[in-house]
């Protein structure tokens, strides 16, 4: 089924799926845009920069401490039919509960799970072990394409996007300590996107546009009923 998300035609080609594991079923998206795209991700699976074909983004049960995890995503998608290369986020926050906005072309849409928050710069040597998979997992679809350095930029404009709606949501937080993004754009290689935008930072054309998106979704999933319980 397609998942049904706030704001009508915003990446409503995702896929709400369900699988089988360890006893329970586990909701999953699948975004499926084709070749022709270039992606930018800190995600376990398919991250950095590169042609990619879809983003996965699983749930997983809480206290999930699984510590393959790039095998494990790259095992569902498997089991989904994905092929070719691809991005794989984890979570345990609900993916029903994913929020989406649309802001001049740009689009993002995003799960939350703000239960296991915190600031980024925190006293303390920081943890080798699993850290709890609550997350909150940021998409971007771009219909133009970006420079690497753009991309990082843009990946930029959306963290500090996630941060401003943090605090507008009363979160005393930077983020959780599992956060990640994805950003999508045309891969200026093929089809008619070989003009390619050199900027993505907030006060660009297309950053603004990156921002306020973001921004609006990330808003609208930390504010969902469910989001502060994982």
């Amino acid at each position: 089924m397609l998942l049904r998300t706030a704001g009508p035609g915003v990446l409503d080609d995702v896929r709400l799926l369900v699988r089988e594991e360890e006893g329970g079923s586990w909701p999953l998206l699948l975004w499926v845009p084709g070749p022709g795209r270039r992606m930018i991700s800190s995600a376990a699976l398919g991250g950095g920069i590169g042609e990619r074909h879809w983003v996965l983004n699983a749930q997983v049960r809480p206290g999930y401490a699984r510590t393959d995890t790039e095998h494990h995503l790259a095992e569902i998608a498997g089991q989904l039919g994905a092929t070719g290369p691809g991005v794989g986020l984890m979570t345990a926050a609900s993916v029903r509960d994913a929020r989406s906005a649309d802001d001049g072309g740009a689009r993002a849409l995003v799960t939350a799970g703000t239960g296991v928050r915190g600031w980024a710069a925190a006293p303390g040597a920081g943890s080798e072990e699993p850290l709890p998979a609550g997350t909150i997992n940021i998409i971007v679809d771009v219909p133009v394409s970006l420079s690497d350095a753009a991309l990082v930029n843009a990946v930029a404009t959306a963290t500090e996007a996630k941060v401003q709606a943090l605090r507008d949501a009363g979160l005393d937080a930077s983020g959780t300590p599992t956060d990640a993004v994805c950003v999508c754009v045309p891969d200026p290689s093929s089809g008619p996107h070989r003009d390619v935008e050199p900027f993505a930072g907030p006060r660009s054309l297309w950053g603004a546009r990156i921002a306020r998106a973001v921004h609006r979704a990330t808003l609208l999933a930390c504010l969902s009923p469910d989001a502060a319980g994982h």
